[in-house]
């Protein structure tokens, strides 16, 4: 009954660009292009590089560069472009290419060789390698114009080069999404909550993205229109995924509300796949006419590849989207998370991460309990959920607020950790992790940044996706980790104000 929406990621191209110029004659472009194309064979080849590296002719004037950054900019399967000047290309001949492109840049500092023939080198050689002087020209002119672009440095054959290239790639994936990612609200974000708000309006300006709302009851028509057939089969699928407790089984006294929560998704699936949205958000205090507040639905729907908010939390949603996109084929998982409460033994600080319902199965590897709970919050039916703890490991948590002049991205490192002793009367997904660097620093400068309670917390994907998905976008990103002092951070965040500001123009 799954419908993932997880893209393949090799399904979109990258377009791998050399320049040069005429000056150097057909011969030495003829070797030029022989070993640019096998710069980008090596790319393609590359097992962290999930997306396809396109090579394209070696450009040499001006007209064909700004032909090119045209032709990517039209093709939708085009979510970036590597550049690497293999020998001199005059920058004056980028400047019309590069100001008319709108998809994003990387700027690969390499060469064709790894070690120099000392004994064999002559000026032909020197004549043919230049790109250690060519691509300091191609810097030149992106920083002149403000082009932002992120910076690869090293032989191709060095797999630190090329796991940087794939997290770009995976980050430009996570943009391409956003661009054409339609959100549907359904109901307003929670009453009085700061946080959950923003402006819809400048977030398509920003990222593309398209946040609308729809009554609840028309989610409601929806859920009502799943038939018994369509419930059957997917309670079946219920059985078969989760170890579901005895009262929800077939012929049990609790049986209907299991059915109820697989109409609840079947409704909702079918309400997102007719209207092509990639993300959606419920709300807690408008369900109008619906038995439960949505969960096991949500849970699901996420580790499908739907981006989620609770409380109306569109921002939220958008960002599970962007990080499902980004961690497509990794292991671990994407899901909406919110620092719930703590544990304050000194030296053995944790946070323990959780929300009402709605946490991603994609967070672990075991296998779920589907349960049913009694929910004060909602005034509805006691609702189905999937009951687990979220696998060890490495983790980021990601908040995007609005700052009223900018959206910030705030990002903090954690491990997420076993708990200390079994949560046997805490009847929702979790997770529990130790954030970085330290507890009283990461809770300080996440507080000092405004960032959002609702996070994303991401096991498939880090720190560095998110600041390369951050540059793309052009919006601010705050990390805290093993590094972060607070006094920086906070003096950061003072000048972080007046650049932003400033970037923006009057």
């Amino acid at each position: 009954m799954s419908n993932t929406i997880v893209p393949d990621l090799g399904g979109y191209r990258v377009w791998f660009l050399t320049g040069s110029q005429s000056l150097y004659g057909e011969d030495t472009l003829r070797k030029v292009a022989e070993q640019s194309q096998q710069i980008a064979g090596q790319l393609a080849a590359a097992p962290d590089i999930p997306i396809t590296v396109e090579w394209r002719p070696v450009l040499t004037d001006a007209d064909a560069i700004r032909r090119m950054a045209l032709e990517a900019n039209a093709d939708d399967n085009v979510i970036g472009l590597i550049a690497w000047m293999h020998t001199f290309s005059p920058a004056k001949m980028w400047i019309s290419g590069l100001s008319a492109l709108a998809k994003p840049l990387l700027h690969l500092h390499t060469q064709a060789n790894v070690e120099l023939p000392w004994h064999d080198i002559d000026f032909d050689f020197m004549n043919l390698n230049q790109a250690a002087h060519g691509d300091r020209e191609f810097g030149y002119i992106q920083s002149r114009l403000a082009i932002s672009r992120k910076t690869v440095v090293g032989h191709v054959s060095n797999p630190a080069v090329t796991a940087s290239i794939g997290v770009w790639s995976r980050a430009a994936a996570g943009w391409s999404a956003a661009q054409t990612l339609r959100v549907a609200r359904f109901g307003d974000n929670m009453r009085y909550v700061a946080v959950t708000e923003g402006d819809k309006t400048e977030a398509e300006l920003r990222f593309g993205t398209q946040i609308n709302t729809w009554g609840v009851n028309d989610l409601a028509d929806a859920v009502r229109g799943a038939s018994g057939g369509e419930i059957d089969k997917l309670v079946g699928e219920y059985e078969e995924r989760y170890d579901v407790v005895p009262e929800l089984r077939r012929g049990a006294e609790r049986h209907e509300s299991l059915r109820y929560g697989a109409a609840i998704e079947l409704g909702l699936r079918s309400f997102l796949e007719e209207g092509g949205f990639g993300a959606f958000t419920t709300n807690f205090e408008d369900l109008g006419p619906l038995r439960q507040l949505p969960g096991l639905a949500v849970q699901r729907l996420m580790a499908d590849g739907y981006g989620f908010g609770a409380e109306g939390d569109w921002k939220t949603a958008v960002l599970v989207r962007v990080a499902i996109v980004m961690g497509a084929g990794l292991p671990g998982g994407a899901s909406l998370m919110e620092d719930y409460t703590y544990h304050l033994v000194p030296g053995e600080e944790k946070i323990l991460g959780a929300h009402m319902l709605e946490v991603s199965p994609s967070l672990t590897t075991s296998r779920p309990s589907l349960q049913i709970h009694p929910l004060a919050i909602g005034g509805r039916e006691d609702p189905v959920r999937l009951v687990f703890d979220a696998d060890s490991g490495p983790g980021v948590l990601v908040a995007l607020t609005d700052m009223r002049d900018r959206f910030r991205l705030t990002a903090n490192v954690v491990e997420v950790v076993p708990p200390d002793q079994p949560l046997l009367n805490l009847p929702v997904a979790r997770a529990v992790w130790k954030p970085a660097p330290d507890f009283a620093t990461s809770a300080a400068a996440w507080l000092v940044a405004g960032a959002a309670h609702h996070t994303v917390l991401s096991t498939a994907v880090g720190l560095e996706h998110f600041q390369d998905f951050a540059d793309i976008a052009k919006v601010e990103l705050l990390s805290i980790d093993d590094a972060t002092k607070l006094r920086d951070f906070t003096q950061q965040i003072r000048w972080n104000q007046a650049f932003y500001r400033l970037a923006q123009g009057l």
